[in-house]
């Protein structure tokens, strides 16, 4: 591994001030069109997980165009898993999230994992961030050509999905790393004022998100007109309470022929969240050999990944 200082829990808390953005970058014309989008956050190097959607996406009618909005990599911090990951990825259109953006820079800017975790999250768990992708990026420095392919990734697009405008983002209509778009932003007390804004300046009626890891699916009728904020949590690991399975955002303007755990429709297009039934034990095993008892990813996420988190889709679907 090369020699690096290890960055501090105060950068774990930083938005690097060249992830930001304004809500107008999204009104202009789609960079794609499709009738059906896969949007794939948070999938963090779980090869199993991506073994899942490739079977789902074989029983859909017409082959959808699969998007994967950032932190893809994350536990894939061995040589030759990170390039499974890498390659499997560039097949499909892709957005960087903080994990590619951090570990693609030639330097360590101070910003950690770049996750601008806020207050809420225990220090704890920002430190053992930091610690992971100190990991990840010493096996990304090795790779300069896959670096450099992840730098040039952009921060968001914009979908056409039948006559919807579909911004796709990581975190929030801000920021790369914006906090805007999890489920206690959506419900907080300032929601509707900031989604105007956000719904009058973008243009934009669904916005796609991850980022929070936490999933959330809220319907807003505006002043200005109806946004639909869509956060599918994470598509590597567990979402909900006692339940292994990851889950991807599914936008098409056909049904799905899967199972939503929730969703909606709205303009003749359907939004649904999808469960992805990804093998548990094989997953396990491969997390294990890399992250072992004591290890930083082993202690924030083994009890995610075996349990889930304490949360339900009742509280991250409210339409």
């Amino acid at each position: 591994m090369l020699d690096r200082p290890r960055t501090t829990v105060a950068a774990g808390r930083v938005c690097p001030a060249d992830y930001g953005y304004a809500p107008s970058v999204f009104d202009r014309g789609p960079d794609l069109t499709a009738e059906t989008l896969y949007v794939v956050g948070g999938l963090y190097g779980n090869l199993e997980a991506l073994n899942a959607i490739d079977e789902m996406v074989a029983r859909e009618a017409v082959p959808p165009t699969i998007i994967f909005n950032g932190d893809f990599h994350w536990f894939d911090a061995e040589p030759g898993w990170f390039a499974s990951i890498d390659d499997r990825v560039a097949r499909h259109h892709a957005l960087r999230g903080n994990v590619e953006s951090e570990i693609a820079r030639p330097a360590d800017i101070g910003a950690g994992c770049g996750c601008a975790y806020p207050a809420s999250v225990d220090d704890g768990t920002v430190e053992r961030s930091n610690a992971i992708l100190d990991e990840l990026r010493d096996i990304a420095a090795t790779m300069p050509a896959r670096q450099a392919r992840l730098a040039a990734l952009p921060m968001y697009l914009v979908a056409g999905v039948g006559g919807l405008r579909v911004g796709l983002v990581h975190g929030d209509a801000y920021a790369l790393a914006g906090w805007g778009f999890a489920q206690e932003a959506l419900d907080g007390p300032q929601a509707a004022e900031t989604l105007t804004t956000i719904r009058q300046q973008s243009n934009i009626d669904v916005f796609a998100s991850t980022h929070t890891c936490l999933a959330a699916l809220r319907d807003a009728a505006l002043p200005v007109g109806r946004l639909t904020v869509v956060n599918n949590g994470a598509a590597g690991m567990p979402n909900f309470s006692a339940n292994r399975a990851g889950l991807i955002t599914r936008i098409g303007i056909t049904p799905s022929p899967h199972a939503a755990l929730y969703g909606l429709r709205r303009d003749g297009v359907h939004i649904d969240a999808l469960a992805v039934p990804y093998d548990h034990d094989a997953f396990l095993k491969r997390f294990l050999a890399r992250w072992p008892e004591g290890s930083a990813a082993h202690r924030s996420y083994y009890g995610r990944i075996v349990s889930g988190p304490n949360y339900s889709p009742a509280t991250a679907s409210r339409i």
